[in-house]
C-alpha cells in the first residue's frame, strides 16, 4: 500500500468535473451511447422513439442527447433520420457495454440483490484499469468453480446475507 499523503481528495462531483474537462463523457452520454450500441447491434441502427423507450425518458432529451453525441463525433443522422454509429461511436460503445457487463456479472458473483440497479449507479466511476482487473478475476472465478464454492461456504459461515 501507498502513502495517502500524496492522495488528494476530491467529491465525486470534484472528480466528475475533471473527468469533463480532460474530454470524457458524462455518464448520461456514456447511458446514452450505450443504449445506442445496443439498439444498433440488432438492426445497424436506431431511432429517438426507440432510445428514449428503452431508457424510459422523454424523446426531447433523447434528441438532445443524441445532438450532443453527433456533435462529439459518435453518431450520425441518415437521410431517414435513422441513428448510426460512427467508427469511434462502435468502439466506445463496445466499450461501455463490455464495462456494463463486466461489472453486473461481478455483482452478481458477489450476491448483489440489485445488480442491474447498483451496475447503472457505479459503472462510470470505474477506470479502464479497474475494469480490466475485474473481468480478470471474474475470467479466474469462472476457471476454478471450486473457488466459487469455498466463497459461498464463507459467507454462510460468516452469517452474511444478500439484500
Amino acid at each position: 500500500m501507498g502513502n495517502n499523503t500524496d492522495l488528494e481528495f476530491r467529491t465525486v462531483r470534484g472528480y466528475q468535473l475533471i473527468s469533463r474537462q480532460e474530454g470524457h463523457l458524462t455518464p448520461a452520454m456514456e447511458d446514452y451511447l450505450e443504449m445506442v450500441y445496443r439498439l444498433c447491434l440488432r438492426n445497424s441502427y436506431t431511432r429517438v422513439g426507440i432510445i428514449s423507450e428503452e431508457l424510459h425518458v422523454k424523446p426531447s432529451s433523447t434528441s438532445k442527447m443524441i445532438s450532443r453525441l453527433v456533435d462529439q463525433g459518435y453518431l450520425e443522422y441518415d437521410h431517414h433520420e435513422s441513428i448510426l454509429l460512427t467508427k469511434n461511436g462502435r468502439e466506445t460503445g463496445a466499450y461501455l457495454l463490455g464495462r456494463h457487463n463486466t461489472v453486473e456479472q461481478f455483482l452478481q458473483l458477489i450476491g448483489c440483490a440489485q445488480p442491474l440497479e447498483e451496475t447503472e449507479l457505479i459503472e462510470h466511476s470505474l477506470s479502464p484499469a479497474t475494469v480490466s482487473q475485474l473481468n480478470t478475476l471474474l475470467e479466474f472465478f469462472k476457471s476454478e468453480e471450486c473457488i466459487i464454492e469455498k466463497y459461498e461456504q464463507f459467507k454462510k459461515e460468516k452469517g452474511v446475507l444478500t439484500e
